[in-house]
């Protein structure tokens, strides 16, 4: 949530951030700023009341003792109780629609980053590996993953619908083993601590990280009496691990990872998104959370962007690494880097990871605060998140970058102790 003391003291500031997200918030932005003047005029009314009839009760005693009629006095104070219930109920919708106005604003962008409408405004930060020549055409990893037996489409289509995917013997090895590399890498050289979160989340959380209210279409609900959704990212859990809390602060940065499946329903179309793995309703993702003071959350940000490379880089997966404009940000986020994969097939590089920085956004709205020693004012930390990496689209990159002419796929030396020493996959 935008710090609402920012947006009343810099409503146009406001507006030009927003406009160049690409969205037109006037009227929104008008609305909260009325609100908020109302509440600003309301608040020392009703306080002024509540010391008024607080004096008067005072007054009704003293004027008992002293056996005088009380009688105009109470009159006044029931009257004025009504005042007093009347303006507490309209302060109550005040605060209502302000908050729910105020969920549905994004995140400001940093001032570093580049001000653009779309993907064709990003800048290139910088591109990393050597582009592999094929002494053949390269398949695409639908083609490669039927023909090795370790990709099947159609029963995934059979059990669950379009967009859901089966993998079997090595494909399913294969995953497995860059979850436990993802994991082991993050837990044993990158310093974070990895947890097993639930793998649903209630409303509260998911308001909290900003996909509710404003992105309920993309999530998947459980059915009944139930408040609860299918994540859509670990990020979620991670985050709400220290909703409500007050953290010391010398016990930031706190760092964790965490493997779950994800799942998002995605309204709309993508176009050759839908074919193959690339854009899945259900699919595995090892996730980076960080709680970070905000004096360093952007050297946190670049530390993060980092760790995210090193697993392209002990893959040798050449990528190149993105810094996302205005008007392609997601909705929490005030910076994000974009990691994307060298995919051959479609020779064009694919998003796999997204590094952000939500500043105080999450936290204000999920109310996790700290204190910097510990003691004193407490304030808002800020939080980050990124992909460590998309396990499919990670699984893609392998099979297209590593193929071999008779459609078998050299296994990554990194992940060869994870598949048991084997060096390649072959037809099943």
């Amino acid at each position: 949530m935008i710090d609402p003391a920012y947006l009343r003291d810099n409503l146009e500031a406001v507006r030009t951030a927003l406009q160049n997200r690409g969205m037109d918030m006037t009227s929104e932005l008008e609305d909260l700023a009325a609100l908020e003047a109302r509440r600003r005029r309301l608040l020392p009314e009703l306080e002024g009341l509540k010391r008024e009839q607080n004096t008067a009760a005072d007054a009704v005693a003293q004027a008992k003792r002293r056996g005088e009629d009380t009688g105009k006095i109470q009159e006044a104070n029931r009257q004025r109780a009504t005042q007093i219930k009347q303006l507490g109920v309209e302060q109550d919708l005040i605060e209502q629609r302000r908050n729910r106005g105020l969920l549905t604003i994004p995140n400001i962008p940093h001032a570093s980053v580049p001000v653009g409408k779309s993907a064709e405004d990003n800048k290139e930060v910088r591109r990393v590996g050597t582009l592999r020549e094929f002494p053949f055409t390269p398949q695409a990893h639908w083609d490669l993953g039927p023909a090795l037996g370790i990709i099947d489409f159609e029963r995934g289509t059979k059990i669950a619908g379009a967009r859901f995917t089966v993998l079997a013997g090595k494909g399913a090895r294969l995953a497995r083993a860059l979850i436990n590399f993802m994991l082991d890498l993050h837990t044993k050289e990158h310093g974070y601590t990895e947890i097993e979160p639930p793998f649903m989340a209630n409303t509260a959380s998911l308001t909290g990280t900003g996909n509710l209210p404003k992105f309920e279409a993309d999530l998947f609900k459980i059915g009944g009496e139930w408040d609860l959704y299918l994540v859509p990212t670990a990020e979620v859990p991670l985050t709400n691990m220290h909703r409500g809390e007050i953290l010391d602060g010398r016990s930031l940065p706190i760092r964790y990872t965490a493997y779950t499946p994800c799942f998002r329903s995605e309204a709309g179309s993508y176009g050759a998104d839908v074919r193959g793995l690339i854009r899945q309703h259900q699919f595995d993702k090892v996730e980076m959370m960080v709680f970070s003071p905000p004096d360093e959350s952007y050297n946190e940000l670049e530390r993060l962007t980092g760790n995210a490379e090193e697993v392209l880089k002990r893959l040798e997966l050449p990528y190149r690494t993105m810094l996302l404009c205005t008007g392609d940000m997601g909705f929490a986020s005030a910076k994000t880097y974009d990691l994307e994969v060298w995919l051959p097939s479609q020779q064009t590089y694919r998003e796999i990871s997204s590094c952000s920085n939500t500043e105080g956004f999450q936290a204000r709205r999920a109310s996790i605060k700290f204190r910097p020693e510990g003691a004193g004012r407490a304030d808002f930390v800020h939080t980050l998140n990124g992909s460590g990496l998309a396990v499919g689209r990670t699984l893609i990159a392998i099979l297209e970058n590593y193929q071999q002419e008779d459609g078998s796929i050299t296994i990554p030396v990194a992940l060869r102790p994870y598949m048991d020493g084997a060096e390649k996959i072959t037809r099943q």
